[in-house]
């Protein structure tokens, strides 16, 4: 198998992400893995998508740590590839963090991905359901049953009179961004506050006025949904719990959440069977459900992170069973001859 994996920037991945982990396995496993950053495609005149891809060498890698260690050196393989003669090629960039420094880059990925799938080659997450996803918006689209109360707004009123119905107690946040940057929970004593608050989120666009949901005081839960469906490997649930620090309501790593061991509970089962119609309408193959109590917070559709976490808990490697699921994918455009739906090929 051929794999490309479309990352942010080379030099700024970490040991830890999944992707990283991801490719890793997938070197160990025999295939042909190339990572290539947001700024390294080219559409040649030939109408070939093409682009400067960095690999390892082959071997068996122990850690993530060496693996990495090894795409970052000098004695890293770099190659000018042709993205159509790949089997896989996985999208994993953030947008968010492309917004401000780098807006171009923020639909790179996509677009050179929506080429690239003319030739066959297996887009995943589908570039066109990515689209769709590329502000929080996206989370709107999902039945009302899974969702808090929400509001998208830019106007201090509306702002207001949302809080009022909440009891003064609701989440404030950019309708762009991830990492749980800018996210502000407001409670009855900070009504003084409110003015300042929305004067700082005016400043990236449009913002997201969401009720409180008192189980965040607990936490989070991350679910890996994979090919439509909650990813289960071994009889395990790959997921994990994020948990608050301090006085901070983000459970978010970057924000200084900590890590538990999560259990999967028929409700968290049927909140991932509601929204599993519109995932795999998307082409949404791997993805990362943020649950707070019943609801659900956050749809991760470009990066979902946290397998590795997932795997420390339940001792099972959880990129075996991404890698299986590619390898059948592969295996299912060969009987095609390359001539299948990408969409539909995403969550078979």
């Amino acid at each position: 198998m051929k794999i490309g994996f479309v990352v942010n920037d080379i030099q700024t991945e970490q040991s830890g992400y999944t992707t990283t982990r991801l490719g890793m396995w997938a070197v160990n496993r025999g295939h042909e893995v190339w990572v290539i950053g947001l700024g390294d495609f080219a559409y040649d005149p030939d109408e070939n998508i093409r682009a400067r891809a960095y690999s390892v060498p082959k071997k068996i890698y122990k850690s993530t740590e060496t693996y990495l260690k090894a795409l970052q050196s000098k004695t890293r393989v770099m190659n000018r590839i042709t993205v159509d003669d790949l089997d896989i090629l996985m999208l994993r960039s953030d947008p968010a963090n492309e917004t401000v420094t780098r807006p171009w880059a923020v639909t790179a990925g996509i677009n050179f991905g929506r080429i690239a799938m003319r030739h066959g080659v297996i887009v995943l997450n589908d570039p066109n359901g990515l689209s769709k996803a590329l502000n929080k918006s996206y989370f709107q689209l999902f039945p009302e049953e899974v969702r808090p109360h929400t509001m998208i707004t830019r106007d201090l009123g509306d702002i207001k009179h949302f809080a009022s119905e909440h009891g003064g107690h609701i989440v404030l946040k950019p309708l762009t961004g991830s990492g749980g940057s800018g996210v502000f929970l407001v409670r009855p004593e900070d009504k003084s506050n409110l003015n300042q608050i929305v004067e700082a989120l005016q400043r990236d666009g449009y913002i997201i006025a969401q009720e409180y949901l008192p189980d965040a005081h607990d936490g989070d839960i991350r679910l890996f949904m994979m090919n439509g469906a909650p990813l289960r490997y071994k009889g395990k649930y790959a997921a994990f719990r994020r948990v608050r620090t301090g006085d901070d309501m983000r459970s978010n790593i970057h924000a200084g959440g900590k890590l538990r061991q999560a259990e999967i509970t028929r409700q968290h089962l049927q909140l991932a069977e509601i929204v599993r119609p519109k995932l795999v309408q998307d082409g949404m193959f791997l993805v990362g459900l943020d649950i707070v109590g019943n609801k659900l917070m956050e749809i991760n559709v470009f990066s979902p992170g946290g397998l590795g976490s997932a795997q420390n808990f339940e001792k099972v490697n959880f990129s075996n069973a991404v890698l299986d699921a590619l390898e059948r994918k592969v295996e299912y455009m060969r009987y095609y001859n390359r001539n299948f739906d990408n969409v539909e090929m995403a969550t078979l």
